[in-house]
């Protein structure tokens, strides 16, 4: 993001605090969808005659999209402009959000949702461009990163709640419909020649951009057809998931201006940290798919009441990460993520015998707690970590890898969670939160094998 790190000051305070209202309300709209649909799920298959693997296909749409361009958009925001690329994200989203409230059926639905997530895709790096240009004061500048990156704990625990609240009082459709209004308030608040960031001259490598979605979608949809016991629709969606990644593979070696930054790959420490990121994101949103299914289903909660269960597990996202910012400052990241790892390695076990002996919710309590703060412990430490190991001018690289690799985790914690979870297997929801304890045990093993020295302290 080199051509907005050095602005010009753009006004008062007073005058700027509308501009970063705007932007993080954006920002709070675009997570907010992550989770929104969760409740939504059963409302959603009996309105539509869905099955599970199209419900799996509504939640990943958005989510394989967005991680996906997430590799390549801080560098079109560099390109085009950041304010451009906001402002046009946050039109598409809000249009995109109006058409999803009216579709016909869940194919259109997961077609409209990947619009949804590239436009999500616009606007995150570009939201960070135009701080920098709003608040050039290094302090100023901290404290307005801060107020954005905390709407992230706050939209997570708003979503299941809103979502259960909005499906309530009038079906699924509102859900999407309430992103318009937000939308358009984002716009007016973002107006004005202040916000304007110059273009740049990026190179974009858009073919394997494309091919990064691919791979990622074909692998998406091999585990959701396994979900459903396609076998051969399994296998040639895994064989052409293959095919794309080595395409992707062959033209990054060659490519003048790669999608992966090879210095932030290779940086120590950074292979074990994207991992554990996506670890978080595979645990979190295949919960937020699998148990919604659980508490409406088997457990007769309403879409309001399934929304206010989970609370024990997003009202730790909201409020902990402040605790997770002291420690990582006296102490470094690692031990934070560790904790939170392995907290989320008891959520998931405690929540599977829950699930598996049929105890009812309170005794849920325990697992839905322990996730909560496995997350929060996890993320904002993470979020350090990548950018305290990424070489000396990759920290806007690091940060949208983090990113992305969240997404990746999030859309095989639905396909991979919802598959053990499906019917059409024979599966279990049990077995689903004990497959997400076991990937996040692995990856805490893999982040203990990583010495100490490679998880710099903060200074």
């Amino acid at each position: 993001m080199s051509a907005v790190l050095s602005p010009t000051p753009v006004g008062t305070a007073a005058r700027r605090r509308p501009a970063l209202l705007g932007i993080s309300l954006g920002y709070f709209m675009v997570l907010l969808d992550t989770t929104v649909l969760s409740v939504a799920e059963p409302d959603l298959a009996r309105s539509l005659h869905g099955t599970v693997a199209q419900l799996q296909w509504a939640v990943t749409g958005y989510t394989v999209v967005f991680g996906a361009l997430l590799l390549s958009a801080g560098a079109v925001a560099d390109r085009y402009g950041a304010h451009r690329v906001f402002r046009a994200g946050i039109a598409v989203f809000g249009a995109g959000s109006l058409l999803s409230a009216a579709a016909p059926d869940l194919w259109t639905l997961v077609a409209l949702r990947a619009v949804l997530g590239a436009a999500a895709a616009a606007c995150v790096p570009a939201s960070m461009a135009l701080i920098a240009r709003l608040y050039p004061a290094p302090a100023e500048r901290a404290r307005a990163v801060a107020a954005w990156a905390a709407t992230s704990g706050t939209a997570l625990a708003a979503g299941p709640v809103a979502g259960g609240a909005l499906v309530g009082l009038a079906g699924w459709r509102a859900i999407f419909l309430i992103n318009v209004p937000l939308a358009a308030a984002v716009l007016v608040l973002v107006g004005g020649r202040r916000m304007r960031c110059p273009s740049g001259s990026r190179l974009i490598d858009w073919p394997a951009q494309l091919l990064a979605c691919a791979a990622l979608g074909l692998l998406t949809d091999a585990l959701i057809a396994v979900g459903s016991g396609a076998g051969v629709h399994a296998s040639c969606s895994a064989a052409g998931a293959g095919a794309a990644g080595a395409l992707f593979a062959l033209r990054e070696r060659r490519s003048a201006a790669p999608v992966l930054t090879p210095a932030v790959l290779r940086a120590p420490g950074m292979g074990s940290a994207l991992l554990a990121g996506a670890a978080v994101n595979f645990v979190l949103t295949g919960v937020l798919f699998v148990l919604p299914l659980v508490f409406q289903g088997s457990l007769g909660l309403t879409p309001l009441r399934t929304g206010l269960a989970f609370l024990p597990m997003t009202l730790p996202c909201a409020v902990n990460p402040l605790l997770t910012g002291r420690i990582v400052a006296r102490g470094g990241p690692r031990r934070p993520v560790l904790a939170g790892l392995a907290l989320l390695t008891a959520g998931g076990v405690l929540t599977g015998l829950v699930l598996l002996y049929g105890a009812g919710y309170p005794p849920l309590v325990a697992g839905l707690l322990c996730t909560g703060f496995g997350v929060s412990f996890a993320l904002p430490a993470l979020a350090t970590l990548v950018v305290t190991a990424a070489p000396h001018g990759t920290a806007g690289a690091a940060g949208g890898l983090l990113n992305a690799a969240r997404q990746f985790g999030a859309t095989l914690g639905v396909a991979v969670m919802g598959a053990f979870a499906s019917a059409g297997s024979g599966g279990d929801p049990a077995v689903a939160l004990f497959i997400a304890a076991g990937v996040c045990a692995a990856v805490c093993a893999a982040v203990l094998r990583v010495r100490p020295r490679a998880y710099p302290r903060r200074s």
